[in-house]
């Protein structure tokens, strides 16, 4: 439990650098290699999902101040939807942060073989890998502070390398660089579905600050701040940062680019500029390897406490935090390292797979959150009428259930079948538990 008032940890400047660094990750530095085939389409649909981005954060904000509770998606998805839902989402989440674990340490490790190539090499990449994620889980286990502190130095200190490059970078485009909108083989519908969940992947974790509300000062006014301000910069960084890396690195160059922000910068003003990038790219990815390990252990300790997870995950240490959440999902991700690095021609087909569904069990959150605050307000004031949908609520949605359609076939697939696995836990917790569950909320009679 979190210490009372003044003893909580978190304020504005850690939530925000959560956020921020949460979603300024691997997936941002990558994207315009990734992008970069879909011309002018591809600013124009940065700028629309960030707008939806920006709609989900005002309802997570909007959440946040009815009911703050800790747990983010999950806790808003239950008391709108009742526990199987809550359930059901807990446990896709609680999957997807600790399955994006791999990603995003290996996008580390890939950022230091690119700064020291001496020593590349499969096994020193593992090593690397499973000892960025280790060293992560070590800080989280001091407590939500030290995380919290953590999250502010990596984040606010990447921001100057990015920002140098989203900012100055104007000032040095080429505009010939734009002379085509859309020149895939794509219709203008297929080609904006396939680009979501490419720019989706890098505003995940815009929900950061609702996870660990208990620890958070003033959590009806931190939380709806450090949210809107900490998607607000990621999608300013986001648009002009891509801007200026396809305006200064030809197309040809970049869909081939692995680090294209490295080449922009080494474009401008030389190789120590690709090298503090490439600093930066560690920084970033370690940011958020904390962030992520910091919700990885949050969320199952809520869905704990309310009877719909094994109570073990809702044991906090001496220090507070839910360590054996921690440690049971770092050792799944480890597992999850050692299965990706023993496979040969796979290697990159299972890494594109643990994305698509990482995009895909994150998202789904989201698409119930996004029209949930009338029920969690009628559920929180016991009002038997449920307030109406705003405008926002309704973009935030269709913003969701588009970014789901542009996962494909295949993650959605992927995705609902794990889901369904949960289902028998769901009824060995409810065989163990009763229908109580753990908060003492029944749910209400058909």
């Amino acid at each position: 439990m979190a210490a009372a008032g003044s003893g909580k940890a978190l304020g504005v400047a850690a939530c925000t650098a959560i956020v921020v660094g949460n979603m300024v990750g691997s997936g941002f530095y990558l994207s315009p290699a990734a992008i970069a085939p879909y011309g002018n389409l591809a600013i124009v649909i940065w700028i629309v999902m960030g707008a939806g981005a920006v709609c989900l954060g005002l309802t997570f904000a909007k959440l946040a101040r009815i009911a703050p509770a800790a747990g983010g998606p999950y806790a808003y998805s239950r008391l709108g939807y009742g526990d199987f839902v809550g359930f059901l989402i807990a446990w896709g989440y609680w999957i997807s942060i600790w399955a994006s674990l791999p990603v995003i340490a290996l996008a580390f490790a890939g950022a230091i073989v690119d700064v020291f190539p001496a020593v590349r090499g499969r096994g020193i990449a593992v090593i690397l890998t499973l000892a960025a994620i280790w060293a992560v889980v070590f800080v989280n286990l001091r407590g939500v502070k030290s995380a919290g502190l953590f999250s502010e130095i990596t984040t606010y200190a990447k921001l100057i390398p990015f920002g140098a490059v989203a900012i100055l970078g104007l000032f040095f485009i080429d505009l010939s660089h734009f002379s085509e909108f859309n020149p895939s083989d794509q219709s203008l519908l297929e080609a904006s579905a396939t680009l979501a969940p490419l720019t989706m992947f890098a505003f995940l974790g815009l929900e950061s600050a609702t996870v660990p509300a208990d620890d958070v000062r003033d959590p009806e006014r931190t939380i709806p701040r450090s949210t809107v301000l900490g998607v607000t910069i990621a999608a300013t960084l986001y648009v002009l940062g891509t801007i200026v890396v396809m305006g200064v690195v030809p197309r040809e160059e970049l869909v081939n680019s692995v680090a294209p922000f490295s080449d922009a910068a080494g474009i401008l003003w030389g190789p120590w500029a690709a090298i503090a990038i490439a600093f930066a790219v560690v920084l970033s990815s370690i940011g958020a390897l904390n962030g992520w390990t910091l919700l990885m252990g949050q969320v199952p300790m809520a869905a704990a406490r309310d009877g719909l997870f094994p109570p073990i995950f809702g044991r906090l240490s001496t220090r507070g935090v839910p360590a054996t959440g921690i440690l049971v999902s770092a050792g799944l991700a480890t597992v999850l390292v050692l299965l990706l690095a023993a496979g040969s021609r796979g290697f990159s087909g299972v890494y594109s797979i643990i994305v698509g569904l990482s995009t895909m069990a994150a998202v789904a959150p989201y698409a119930f959150c996004a029209l949930s605050s009338g029920l969690v307000s009628a559920r929180v004031t016991g009002k038997a009428v449920v307030p109406r949908v705003t405008v926002i609520e309704i973009i935030a949605f269709v913003f969701a259930m588009f970014t789901l359609y542009g996962c494909g076939a295949e993650a959605v697939l992927y995705g609902t079948v794990l889901l369904l696995l949960g289902i028998p836990v769901f009824v060995w917790l409810r065989r163990i538990t009763g229908f109580a569950g753990g908060s003492g909320q029944e749910e209400p009679a058909p």
